[in-house]
C-alpha cells in the first residue's frame, strides 16, 4: 500500500504515482517507435545527447547521463562500433578526445527524432478530440511548472 509524504494530500500523492507511470509507458512507446532495437536506451541516451550538445568529451558524457566514466566508455565504444560517433583529439586538451556524431550517428538522431514526433502527432490526431488535444495542452502547460526551479 502507498503511503502518502506528511503534508501531501490524497490528490496530489495519487496524480504523481498516476504520472510517473503514464510517462514510464510514454516514454517506453516512444522508444519502440524510434526502432532502436540494435541499440540499448543507455546507447540511445548518449547518442541523443552527443546530438544535442555537440562535441564533448566522454567524462563529459558520463557526468550528464549520470554514470561512470567507464560505463560511458563501454557504451561509446559500441557507438563507434555502429558508425554513429567518431573520436577525435582535443584541439585544446591532446590527452583528451572529443565525441561526436558522424554523418550516419546524424541521420539516425534525426530520423528517430522525426518517426517518434510524426507517430505521436498522429495518435494525438487520431485518439483525442480537438477539446482533448486543448486539455491536453492545458496540461502540459501546468506540468511545465514542474521543471521550473
Amino acid at each position: 500500500m502507498d503511503h502518502n509524504p506528511e503534508g501531501v494530500s490524497e490528490s496530489a500523492a495519487r496524480a504523481a504515482r498516476d504520472l510517473r507511470v503514464v510517462v514510464s509507458r510514454l516514454r517506453r512507446r516512444i522508444r519502440e517507435v524510434a526502432g532502436d532495437d540494435d541499440l540499448t536506451p543507455s546507447q540511445v541516451s548518449a547518442l541523443t545527447l552527443v546530438g544535442k550538445g555537440g562535441a564533448a568529451t566522454a567524462s563529459t558524457l558520463a557526468s550528464a547521463e549520470g554514470v561512470r566514466p567507464q560505463s560511458m566508455a563501454a557504451t561509446l565504444a559500441v557507438l563507434e562500433q555502429h558508425g554513429l560517433i567518431r573520436r577525435s583529439p582535443d584541439p585544446d586538451d591532446g590527452r583528451r578526445q572529443l565525441v561526436t556524431l558522424t554523418e550516419a550517428g546524424r541521420e539516425r538522431v534525426e530520423g528517430d527524432r522525426q518517426a517518434r514526433q510524426e507517430w505521436l502527432a498522429r495518435a494525438l490526431q487520431d485518439r483525442y478530440s480537438e477539446g482533448e488535444r486543448q486539455t491536453v495542452l492545458a496540461a502540459l502547460s501546468l506540468l511545465e511548472r514542474l521543471t521550473q526551479p
